[in-house]
């Protein structure tokens, strides 16, 4: 990782983009033996794939627009995820509340079929509609590890408890919760561990064919630079086309469609751990999530987003939209008082002229142009639960292209901290606490649940909290904090409090301040 002394240094692919497809990219090319640098001009995972639902889920409502292959892909994936990363992901059971007076007005190919045969069911999803969609989403991925769909009595289920009583059946299926900007940050960890170059704040300028290498020009801290690089892959998220347009100046024609969800986490406002499913009379669905032990995540929309450099936020009539929708559900009114905080990502979805962003595809789509020279790759499109497919379909293009003849690998091989049974997590908690017996159990599970066996590897040879400096709160050391720069380039407090961690909801404003300064303070030595 080392910057280059004399000339440009070359690689064999360089990648645009810190998300989840950029990061995933490069980990499985660098596994593959390819000279690999990434060039994020934020920090890793500081949009899109840090503005998720958090759920690695196969997409039960794209089944609505027969879009079978990618729920297929998305609901294999999921078990393959869980068992590489236990300590950042983990099963969930979802609540599906249903009664007969739901009325759906919605525009997706099933409730048009069922309106041409079926008038008389003119804006309802029926029952039976609903529990063939979960038999299909039971069977679709050959599920071994997750259980399957159950229906509910909400009057005896403690899942009816926080909502209204006018819903007294339900069907529960399970899906799969994920730290979505630590799976970037683990997988751009991987990257590195096996010689890729991560290059974070780092912005890519221009990039031009110079025979059949790529000149790319970089802008680090406001110091520029060059490497040369075999192939160029754009997994720029939602600036894929302005770095089509403006930094490599190709004649693709593929667009893409920006498309905002936005998210408002409350107060807790339930007890139990399920998670719930709920449908709108719009057509649209939303969740409301158990979130970091304290909170309820509720989200998400689907608005179209007029431009990637308009910085996303949950503006007020989307954040009233998700409170009015859940409060439809819960028995008590959920209301702009709950609310601790909201955020909002920008997915950049591959542009199939889909009449609503709600129907636009979440599929992913990819695309070669070697007319002019050095090959490029663009991404577009794609969900969190299928990035490792992704980056697979990616690498078949890549290795094509650079004569490279090595095998998938990825299925199967832990990322950083996931070397853990799919149901050890609990086990290596305990054990932790055991090795380190100043853990309060609150402090264990955060550190296992943030850094998997790593935890070990942060905590060194402490014997006593003091051996782990200065404590800022919730749990936060000194000790960590550095760790997390020398190992997860870590360089602002938003970077820790709000992507390699969410400890931004549980600490004072003193205490935010207080890391800032130590941040700042590190960042000025290196």
């Amino acid at each position: 990782m080392a910057a280059p002394t004399s000339g440009p240094e070359t690689y064999d692919l360089l990648v645009i983009g810190g998300g989840i497809n950029g990061c995933g990219i490069a980990r499985d090319a660098a596994g593959r033996g390819l000279s690999v640098a990434l060039a994020e001009m934020n920090d890793l995972a500081s949009a899109t794939s840090g503005g998720s639902t958090k759920l690695f889920h196969g997409g039960l409502r794209y089944l609505e627009y027969f879009e079978f292959r990618l729920v297929r892909e998305a609901l294999i994936e999921r078990e393959t995820l869980l068992r590489a990363m236990p300590h950042i992901a983990w099963p969930m059971r979802f609540v599906l509340p249903y009664h007969n007076d739901m009325r759906f007005e919605g525009g997706t190919p099933i409730s048009r079929i069922l309106t041409a045969f079926m008038p008389w069911m003119r804006g309802r999803r029926p029952a039976w509609l609903i529990r063939f969609g979960l038999f299909l989403y039971d069977h679709l991925g050959g599920r071994k590890l997750l259980p399957g769909t159950l229906t509910l009595n909400l009057r005896e289920d403690p899942a009816g408890v926080p909502l209204d009583p006018k819903f007294v059946q339900a069907f529960e299926y399970s899906d799969c919760w994920v730290q979505d900007a630590r799976l970037v940050v683990l997988n751009a960890r991987d990257a590195a561990a096996r010689g890729a170059r991560i290059m974070t704040r780092t912005k890519v300028l221009s990039a031009e064919r110079v025979g059949k290498l790529w000149k790319i020009r970089l802008d680090t801290g406001g110091k520029c630079h060059h490497v040369l690089a075999r192939m160029l892959v754009n997994a720029g998220g939602p600036w894929v086309g302005d770095i089509i347009r403006n930094t490599v100046r190709s004649n693709s024609r593929v667009e893409v469609r920006l498309v905002r969800g936005s998210h408002v986490v409350t107060r807790k406002l339930y007890e139990h751990d399920k998670s719930y499913f709920f449908q709108g009379t719009d057509g649209r669905i939303i969740f409301a999530i158990p979130y970091e032990d304290d909170f309820t995540l509720i989200g998400t929309t689907d608005l179209e987003h007029p431009d990637p450099s308009t910085p996303p936020f949950c503006t007020d009539p989307e954040r009233d939209y998700l409170l009015a929708f859940a409060s439809q559900y819960f028995r008590q009114t959920v209301t702009v008082e709950d609310v601790v905080w909201t955020y909002s990502g920008v997915r950049p979805l591959y542009n199939d002229g889909a009449t609503s962003a709600t129907a636009a595809t979440r599929d992913y789509m990819l695309r070669v142009d070697d007319q002019g020279g050095a090959p490029l790759l663009n991404i577009f499109g794609g969900k969190i639960t299928t990035y490792r497919r992704l980056a697979e379909a990616a690498m078949k293009e890549v290795c094509a292209c650079l004569n490279n003849n090595e095998p998938d690998w990825t299925a199967g091989v832990p990322l950083p901290g996931g070397d853990l049974p799919v149901d050890g997590v609990e086990d290596y908690i305990a054990t932790l606490q055991v090795d380190y017996p100043f853990l309060t159990p609150e402090w264990a599970r955060r550190l296992v649940r943030t850094y998997g066996t790593d935890a070990r590897n942060l905590l060194g040879e402490a014997r006593v909290q003091k051996h782990l400096g200065q404590a800022f709160g919730a749990t936060v050391t000194a000790h960590e904090l550095d760790w997390v720069v020398a190992n997860e380039w870590v360089r602002t407090v938003d970077d820790f409090l709000w992507r390699r961690t969410k400890l931004g909801l549980k600490l004072a404003p003193d205490a935010r301040q207080a890391i800032a300064a130590y941040l700042d303070e590190a960042a000025s030595v290196a």
